[in-house]
């Protein structure tokens, strides 16, 4: 399951091509957007050396004007000429003063244009990204779901519910430990009985957990409820005290007699995934541009920070995140910073739990 878990985190490490897509256009958007500065910022000095043109034409205009009139009648025809002169220097100048207005309006519209568009892009890929990062921890999670069903009906799980001897004890504690050794992303595996008291576990050696009653948590209690042994429940992720305060997700299901789906309840099964190194891999995986300086999250249905890249705010931080009715979107938050997210979309059967996957990046 760990080989599985790091070939999917390296899925995501290569990004779809959607994404390298999104990123091609990012850089010719930032090409046109930079020639379009380039041309709007040629426009503006022509314009201007053609106004320092026709002034110093009007300033000579007005020099033979007054040379003209110092001369009289002699001086007539030249002082037409001046005038024309004069005139068509003004003539220029409007013309000039048109042109870089329409051009600094048009090349300011079509640079707001492209910055729209860059945003929308960058936008969009993250959207993405925050799908990529939910949808490889659904992936993940549904396997969870199989595995904790299929071991319910393991004989020595079956057998040991039915009848908690010493033997039969001993027997399902070294069962579920060979199960630990090849599936490393569990913590620890408990077997309960239905008044929820401890009966077995897989890690005897490191989790003392015999004996314990577990019949207050939100997982027994739901598991309990499970009307057959197709069902499955499963808890908030949070910090285990039994388990050395580690992050796990508990995934549950009813042992029942005969191992038969609808055999009468005997015990729950609960099996502890290592949350916390496994969300690591998947939202330190995402390539999201250096530039964009981005916080990739995972979050719960109560917008509750999860997993971060950053490590930060783990179980603690609540974030908004204002979906309007939508599964998906981006926005930018009181500070410019962009934010993208994409609701669960689940895996075959397994529905999600109403997560999020999110990216908070910082303004450009």
């Amino acid at each position: 399951m760990s080989v599985a878990l790091r070939s999917q985190t390296a899925t995501i490490a290569k990004q779809p091509a959607k994404a390298a897509g999104a990123e091609d256009e990012a850089d010719v958007s930032a090409l046109i957007a930079r020639l379009t500065a380039e041309v709007n910022q040629v426009a503006c000095e022509k314009t201007k050396s053609i106004q320092k043109i026709t002034n110093q034409m009007k300033m000579l205009a007005l020099n033979a004007l007054i040379e003209s009139s110092r001369a009289g009648a002699q001086g007539a025809g030249f002082a037409v000429v001046a005038q024309e002169v004069r005139n068509v220097g003004q003539q220029v100048e409007t013309i000039a003063r048109e042109l870089e207005s329409q051009l600094t309006n048009r090349t300011g519209n079509l640079m707001n244009s492209i910055a729209q568009m860059a945003d929308r892009s960058r936008g969009e890929r993250m959207v993405d990204l925050s799908l990529n990062a939910i949808e490889l921890i659904d992936r993940n999670l549904y396997e969870r779901t199989c595995d904790v069903r299929w071991w319910a009906t393991d004989s020595a799980v079956v057998d040991c519910a039915a009848s908690p001897q010493a033997a039969a004890v001993s027997h399902v504690s070294e069962r579920m430990a060979v199960i630990l050794g090849a599936y490393t992303v569990y913590l620890d595996l408990w077997l309960c009985d239905l008044d929820g008291r401890v009966l077995a576990n897989g890690r005897a050696d490191r989790f003392g957990v015999v004996g314990q009653n577990v019949a207050a948590t939100k997982w027994f209690r739901a598991a309990r409820a499970l009307r057959t042994g197709d069902d499955y429940a499963v808890g908030d992720v949070e910090c285990q005290p039994l388990l050395g305060n580690a992050q796990v997700v508990t995934y549950c299901a009813s042992v029942r007699e005969g191992g038969k789906a609808n055999g009468k309840p005997t015990g729950v099964l609960a099996i502890h995934f290592d949350w916390e190194p496994q969300a690591r891999a998947i939202v330190q995986g995402v390539r999201v541009g250096a530039a964009d300086k981005a916080r990739v999250l995972l979050v719960d249905s109560n917008f509750r920070v999860i997993a971060a890249s950053d490590g930060q705010g783990l179980l603690t931080e609540r974030i908004s995140l204002p979906l309007e009715g939508r599964r998906s979107g981006f926005h930018q938050d009181r500070s410019g910073a962009m934010v993208a997210f994409h609701a669960t979309p689940g895996y075959e059967t397994y529905k999600g739990l109403g997560w999020f996957g999110v990216i908070q990046a910082s303004a450009t």
